[in-house]
């Protein structure tokens, strides 16, 4: 019987021999490259830094893999050469690639992962919200098997990946596939497995500012900071025990039901006869902090939920806030008015509801505390988004007296019913928030004349939380936030959140750090003073600066808040956006992720995004959330909003009203936005140049930011 190391050594042999087969046919200045990436062959460009955008260039990498396959030092090189096995995999990979940017279209696969959805990753990283990865390789011995696996780790909000035979055999199960779904079915043999190597080296690259062809500080990153974790299907063959001995390098145990005394290795390779118990072996070998609470609901409840889709075809029944009345209000009442943990449902339930019915639903959730404080209450609310759409089988989007939510037939026939929604609002508003309250009670309200007459009431808070918001000023606040929760992944990042500028990642607000604040004064979240103006131009205070230098680790010494030219803030990797200054208009380029197209910058928003993460400054770029663009703080020193030449369409679709507002304001010009470009006028500077005169976009008039 042959030793692992032999095998780990005769697979890295065939994966080897195929990659050079797949290379054969093509010439040495045919282009080489994935779509949607500026991390060009993830793999090979993190460990080798060689960027590989010519078959030649890349024939010149093989040399490299072959010299990694060595077996002078076993112990040592059954790693170095796993890693070369992942490498040679990405060979054959991205040779599909070749003259065809979409290989895997039509099929069930997907390929390589773009940077965006690696970046939309980061959030949910950073909080715990995924906890990690899995992959599993090859194919269960069913397809109801392979269901009950996938879902026990969706049960824990463990992101999946599958190659195999286990693609087709969840499809067949109906488990939803896609990034969106946290189930990604990457390709049909092993070889595909690179793609998520890929991901894991992406990861440290992206968010960790490690240099591409850093090969100790790749595998350290990933050892310290990506958990994930491979689970393989007997029988396993060479090319997967060579994979998985890569795996392993990069910290990643493989957990495996083919029993095989030989290569049992403690907390590395495992085997687990019994695959029932593959998520619990696989989390605690890597270590992995599962920090859902669990909900008594007849339906499972994870973050793995939340990109669940409910089409019209299983839906049981629909809330639309557009076409009935429905709103979401938390508020604070007196102590005595509430009884903890009540939940009541005024009007029909789920039983005296026909399947495919359209109905009214308005939510109350009334809270009391000590430290309670009314800011708090359009936090809450703003979570019931996240919570809601983690059931199995409900789909929650929008927020106040403009949500829309259906649950699935399938949710319904498992006994789910609409108390449930209010056990979950409960549940996870004294798990997250029980510093702050003491007691809390749900009332779904079903009945229309009821939810009618509320839904005014709600109206009435909200007006009144508005005025409240649009009074908070950066000049008015007493003092300001850092928050850290992406350190996790990028070391020397520090978000300073104020009130007119949120956090780049777009889900922490002034008043959702201050609420982070108030639960845990050691949490992500610190207070940061405003003393010692340095220059109030730029948006400079020493205060900001000690926080800065000190949360980085003296990384950083300076950050001005208001200026992309002078001691930007920095930018983790997981920002909603991204500006970059357009130097033919003298103006700025703002680029949201989900933007694959090309800008007038001559780069992706991927692209842009490679110069811009990881914890570092960089003059003239910046990340930033969404909401912060029609903020009157956005670039304030260096011209502000009256900078903005050129967005996507999408984009200028969603913050459009609001910038249109502070343009009205700041410079009493109408339809600003009608002024900026996108793709649908040009992608060409010179172009864009001519446009923006046509328009007489202000920007022409200001001084020259360089």
């Amino acid at each position: 019987m042959a030793t692992l190391f032999e095998r780990v050594f005769k697979g890295s042999d065939e994966m080897l021999a195929e990659a050079e087969k797949a290379l054969a046919g093509f010439n040495d200045s045919d282009p080489v490259s994935y779509p949607d990436t500026a991390y060009y062959l993830g793999c090979l460009y993190a460990f080798t830094g060689s960027k590989n955008q010519t078959v030649g260039e890349l024939r010149k990498s093989m040399e490299w893999i072959r010299s990694q396959m060595t077996r002078e030092k076993r112990t040592q090189d059954i790693f170095t050469s796993g890693i070369a096995t992942a490498c040679a995999a990405e060979v054959i990979e991205v040779c599909k690639y070749i003259n065809n940017p979409q290989p895997y279209e039509g099929t069930l696969f997907l390929g390589n992962m773009s940077d965006a959805d690696v970046r939309e990753l980061g959030v949910p990283l950073v909080t715990g919200d995924i906890p990690g990865f899995v992959l599993f390789i090859g194919s269960a011995p069913s397809d109801e098997k392979a269901a009950e696996l996938i879902r026990s780790y969706q049960r824990k909000s463990i992101y999946v990946f599958l190659v195999g035979g286990i693609v087709e055999q969840a499809d067949r199960a109906g488990i939803a596939l896609g990034h969106k779904n946290r189930v990604f079915p990457v390709g049909p043999t092993i070889t595909a497995a690179a793609h998520v190597v890929s991901v894991a080296v992406r990861v440290a690259l992206i968010f960790g500012n490690v240099t591409p062809g850093d090969y100790e500080k790749v595998r350290e990153y990933t050892f310290d900071r990506v958990n994930a974790v491979v689970n393989a299907f007997e029988p396993v063959d060479d090319l997967t025990v060579a994979c998985g001995a890569g795996a392993i390098s990069l910290g990643f145990p493989v957990v495996t039901n083919d029993d095989n005394d030989m290569w049992r290795v403690p907390k590395s390779l495992i085997v687990q006869p019994d695959i029932d118990k593959f998520a619990d072996t696989s989390v605690e070998a890597r270590g992995i902090k599962l920090i859902m609470s669990a909900v008594d609901i007849p339906v499972a409840f994870a973050t793995a939920f939340e990109g669940e889709i409910i089409r019209k075809g299983d839906m049981y029944l629909e809330a639309d806030g557009s076409r009935k009345d429905c709103f979401e209000l938390v508020r604070t009442a007196d102590f005595d008015q509430i009884e903890d943990g009540r939940i009541t449902v005024i009007g029909p339930e789920v039983d005296d509801i026909p399947e495919g019915t359209k109905i009214n639903l308005g939510t109350v959730v009334e809270v009391c505390g000590k430290k309670m404080q009314p800011d708090f209450e359009p936090v809450f609310e703003r979570k019931f988004h996240q919570w809601l759409n983690c059931i199995e089988g409900c789909m929650h989007t929008g927020q106040r007296d403009m949500i829309r939510l259906r649950l699935s037939k399938n949710c319904v026939a498992s006994g789910f019913k609409l108390k449930h929604l209010g056990d979950v609002l409960y549940n996870q508003i004294k798990s997250d928030y029980g510093s702050v309250v003491d007691k809390c009670q749900v009332t779904i309200y079903t009945e229309p004349e009821k939810v009618t007459e509320l839904r005014k009431t709600a109206n009435e808070f909200y007006d009144k939380r508005d005025a409240r918001l649009e009074s908070l000023s950066d000049e008015s606040a007493e003092q300001f936030y850092a928050c850290i929760m992406c350190q996790s992944f990028s070391p020397s990042h520090v978000c300073i959140v104020t009130p007119e500028r949120l956090g780049l990642c777009g889900a922490v607000s002034w008043l959702d750090a201050k609420a982070t604040y108030e639960l845990n004064e050691n949490g992500p979240c610190r207070i940061v003073g405003k003393g010692g103006l340095i220059d109030e131009r730029v948006g400079k205070w020493q205060d900001v600066n000690d926080i800065v230098r000190q949360l980085s680790n003296g990384a950083l010494e300076n950050v001005s808040l208001y200026s992309i030219m002078e001691d930007p803030m920095t930018s983790c990797g997981c920002f909603e956006c991204i500006c970059g200054i357009e130097p033919f208009s003298n103006g700025v380029v703002i680029v949201n992720r989900e933007c694959v197209e090309m800008t007038p910058l001559g780069m992706t928003f991927s692209e842009m995004a490679s110069m811009t993460g990881g914890g570092v400054q960089t003059p003239g770029f910046m990340g930033h959330g969404k909401h912060f663009i029609a903020s009157k703080k956005f670039m304030a020193a260096d011209g502000g909003i009256a900078r903005i030449v050129w967005m996507p369409k999408a984009l200028k679709d969603t913050v459009g009203e609001k910038l249109n507002k502070t343009a009205k304001e700041l410079y009493g010009i109408d339809n600003f936005v009608e002024m900026i470009g996108d793709e649908t006028v040009t992608d060409d500077p010179s172009v864009l140049l001519e446009w923006l005169g046509e328009k007489g976009h202000p920007v022409l008039e200001l001084e020259p930011l360089m």
